[in-house]
Parts: C-alpha cells; structure tokens; sequence
C-alpha cells in the first residue's frame, strides 16, 4: 500500500521551503515595482525628495541622529561625486597614452591615430542615473529607519558637522569642476545639440 508520503502528492513543504518561496515571492514583486518605476524619473526624483525632506524634518524636530545625518549626507556626496564622473577617467587615458609614446619611442609609429579632439566620445556616467536613484533613495530610507533606534542618537555638538561638511563639498564639488573644465566635459545634456527630434 502507498501512503501519502511516498506518491509526493500529500508532501507539505517544509518551513525553509516556504520562507525561500515567500522570499523569491517578495523579491519578484519588488523587481515588478522597480521596472514600473523605471521610465517615470520625475517622479522618482520628487518620491526620493519628500522620503529626504521627512528625514529632514524627523532630525529638526527630534533634534538628534546628527551622526546619522552626517553619514548620510557624506554617502549621497559620495553618489553625487560618481554620478558626475565620466566612467573613463580622461586623466587616466592621458597617462595611458602618454605611456604607450614613452615606450614607442620616438621613431615607433602607432597604427591608430593618438590626437582624439575631433572624435565623437558621449559622456558615460560612472554612476548611472537609476542607480544613483536607487542608492539615493534605500540609504535616505534606512537613515529614516536609524532614527527610530537610540543606539544612533550619538551626543554631537552638530555645527562643527555642518562646517566640515560644507568645507567638504566645497573642496570636492571645486576638484570636479576643475577637472570638467581641463577634460571639456559636461554631465548634463543642458545646451547640448540634439539631432532627430521633433521640430
């Protein structure tokens, strides 16, 4: 006789079967949310400005968690900084190529031609937008979450946090600015040509 067990049909899964099924369940669910909101920037960008404005407001009002602003202001910089970056450092492809000379010498002629000025090279981002996006918007949220737990409410006389941050973003913010002006760069498509669009 057959019982329940061996024909397969009356198995019950077992509790990790079911908490790894809930899991890919959740994990698919959240991927369909992530794609829906892919295409709509706008309001990605005013959806991660009001989660950034209640944490704002959560720090004023409770007037603690400064560390915990701190680090999150530091971390979007840190975004920020890549956001802005080209993927291919132009710094680093003058080395390369100033190298590759070295080494050819002066007789050694190179196959491809080394003056690129009149090329086309689009501007990649190192840090796309939509991960930019992303990153931005889970560190605010978890920052949020921080604020509800005292073990981060670390005694901080905050200005000096304030001034070293500023004094921080103005020193990196003046280091990319000078390196967009000397590689002729910009990050944003403000007073680009475009071709191919509707007239």
């Amino acid at each position: 006789m057959m019982s329940a067990t061996d024909s397969g049909s009356g198995v019950e899964p077992s509790p990790i079967q079911n908490l790894t099924a809930n899991y890919a369940r959740l994990q698919r669910r959240y991927q369909q949310i992530l794609d829906r909101l892919t295409p709509h920037m706008l309001y990605r960008w005013v959806g991660f400005a009001a989660i950034l404005g209640v944490f704002f407001l959560r720090i004023v009002m409770a007037q603690g968690w400064y560390i915990v602003c701190y680090a999150h202001a530091i971390y979007l910089l840190n975004l920020l900084l890549a956001f802005l970056q080209p993927k291919f450092d132009p710094s680093l492809q003058d080395d390369l190529l100033a190298d590759e000379i070295e080494e050819g010498g002066e007789s050694g002629s190179s196959p491809l031609p080394s003056q690129r000025d009149d090329e086309f090279r689009p501007f990649v981002r190192r840090l796309p937008e939509w991960q930019f996006w992303l990153s931005s918007t889970r560190s605010t949220i978890i920052a949020l979450f921080c604020t509800f737990s005292e073990i981060f409410d670390v005694p901080v006389y905050w200005p000096i946090l304030v001034v070293y941050f500023f004094v921080l973003l103005t020193l990196t913010m003046r280091r990319q600015i000078q390196h967009m002006i000397k590689y002729k760069y910009i990050p944003f498509d403000i007073g680009k040509a475009k071709y191919g669009g509707k007239r």
